[in-house]
């Protein structure tokens, strides 16, 4: 307490100097103007003296004619004779009287002409340091006050240091909208190529304002492009619903349509329009085609494909006409899944999961004895929106995890070693339309939803609430979410045919070394909450 009395002692004694300080500045500042006032002053004065010396006052006419020694002066005549001058008391007319011309009356001078200039006084510079000491002695004595603020109060410190961590979390660092080719469409299908980082492949719907224009929009994004305009625009007859860089080929993109029809479009071709396409027929897709995806190795690889009558079709890309194996996703040989979304687990180019429109998901496998569906998944109560399974490689392997989103607002963490979820996310107030893990964090994946939200979750940091979440202007309906290989950069695409790439900061996007290890305690926790809430569920029904 004495400190604090002390500190407030000396800014006392401090102000009081200061304000002296300023009173003797300010007293020699008026003392300098007052004699630069009056310097001007004294110079006109002077020459009025000389005027009323060289020009007396008026006098009596019976005066004008005796000179007196003012009015009279000496100078040399014209015949070298010494002549006077006369002045009239006049000052308008001038009289001048010499002695050879006194008889002959006075020659009378006039002012033809007038001109009056005025001479300012030279103008003065003056550095004066007065006009700088009072502010920066304000700055200081703010500073100090602010010192002795802070110290007090350091919470509010703490506050505006975290409003700035969470603001570098997730910044807004490019947006891609065509007016003619993306606008008024729905973003489908988002896609970064796996050989040039910098790409971004997007897929759109029709537009129904435009009846002339293609149904189906596929346009490839350049991040190093200056211009927000697309570097590849390509198109066909029917909306596209999903699409993706043919990995081992860098210059092809693959599109899935409303109609059924796998397209083919190559960057090296002059024409927009796809260089193959799989044709319709019963040995294709006749239904709408919302997954497709290459797998396999730089030898070995298919272009998979499933339709939501579940039939699943694998393609060799140098040939679209004839698929080369066909297979019809079934559950117990009775009822056929509607797929709407797929993904392969990491190194996995057997078995993988799909969701499906009635909120079920499934595991299957493309050969084998048990070729088809193996598994049933049961947790949403509505369509499943987007799949994926974990991609982050690590010294711990979490590839029986993969999350899913749906229209019932939840986002739901599973285990294929568990057909029941292990933990719901129930944050969002909207449907959640798609979800992906980070890449590269173990712990870390995003989702977007119907109200604008993009939002990320650490798990080893917290299961209840998103670490970092951002509202996209306008808080449109976000339908696709996509990482970039570096997980650096997540691109969301939106019902208004904007596509917008966020930066996510270090502290967030990088994973510690312990994060692996963090994830296993908190996957061990989470399982244990579930056990407790299962067993308490059934006490109450046996109760």
């Amino acid at each position: 307490m004495s400190d604090k009395s002390e500190l407030k002692a000396e800014l006392e004694r401090k102000k009081q100097r200061l304000a002296q300080i300023r009173e003797e500045k300010k007293r020699k500042e008026e003392e300098r103007k007052k004699k630069e006032v009056m310097q001007p002053l004294r110079v006109v004065t002077e020459d009025t003296c000389l005027f009323h010396y060289l020009v007396p006052p008026p006098m009596s006419p019976s005066a004008k004619s005796v000179d007196t020694p003012s009015e009279t002066g000496s100078q040399d005549s014209g015949d070298g004779g010494t002549g006077t001058l006369h002045w009239d008391s006049d000052p308008s007319t001038l009289l001048l009287h010499s002695d050879s011309q006194l008889g002959r009356g006075p020659l009378k001078l006039g002012m033809s002409k007038v001109t009056q200039v005025d001479f300012p006084p030279r103008e003065q510079v003056l550095y004066s340091k007065e006009t700088q000491t009072p502010t920066q002695t304000h700055h200081k004595d703010a500073e100090l006050f602010n010192y002795v603020f802070f110290d007090y109060s350091g919470r509010d410190l703490q506050d505006k240091e975290g409003e700035s961590q969470a603001g570098a979390k997730l910044s807004l660092n490019r947006q891609f909208v065509d007016e003619r080719w993306s606008k008024h469409r729905v973003v489908t299908c988002l896609d970064w190529s796996p050989q040039y980082p910098e790409l971004l492949a997007a897929s759109y719907s029709s537009n129904e304002d435009a009846p002339h224009e293609p149904d189906g929009v596929a346009l490839v994004w350049n991040m190093k492009y200056k211009k927000t305009t697309p570097e590849y625009v390509f198109h066909c007859q029917s909306a596209v619903l999903s699409a993706a860089f043919a990995q081992f080929h860098p210059n092809l993109v693959v599109g899935g349509t409303y109609s059924g029809q796998i397209v083919l479009w190559d960057n090296r071709s002059n024409k927009r329009t796809p260089v193959q396409r799989t044709p319709l027929s019963a040995s294709a897709h006749t239904h709408p085609v919302y997954c497709v995806n290459v797998v396999g190795t730089q030898n070995a690889h298919n272009l998979i494909s499933i339709s939501t009558d579940g039939k699943m079709c694998s393609w060799s890309l140098d040939m679209l006409s004839t698929p080369q194996d066909s297979l019809e996703l079934m559950f117990k040989q009775s009822k056929s899944v509607a797929v709407t979304s797929m993904s392969f687990p990491l190194g996995d180019v057997n078995n993988f999961v799909v969701g499906s429109e009635d909120g079920s998901v499934y595991t299957a496998c493309r050969h084998g004895s048990k070729a088809g569906i193996s598994e049933m998944f049961e947790g949403h109560h509505g369509p499943i929106t987007g799949l994926d399974c974990h991609t982050a490689a690590g010294p711990v392997d979490f590839s029986h995890l993969f999350v899913t989103s749906s229209f019932d607002w939840t986002v739901k963490l599973w285990s294929t070693k568990n057909n029941k979820p292990l933990y719901s996310f129930e944050d969002n107030s909207d449907y959640v339309y798609d979800v992906m893990w980070s890449p590269t964090h173990p712990a870390l994946f995003a989702c977007v939803d119907g109200v604008g939200h993009l939002d990320l979750w650490n798990l080893n940091n917290e299961t209840e609430v998103p670490t970092a979440s951002v509202t996209v202007e306008g808080s449109p309906a976000l339908n696709r979410v996509r990482w970039a290989q570096s997980g650096r950069e997540v691109a969301v695409g939106d019902s208004e045919g904007q596509v917008h790439i966020y930066d996510v900061g270090e502290q967030i996007s990088v994973p510690r070394q312990d994060e692996w290890t963090r994830f296993v305690l908190t996957l061990t926790e989470i399982n244990e909450n579930r056990e407790d809430v299962e067993e308490l569920a059934a006490q109450r029904l046996a109760a």
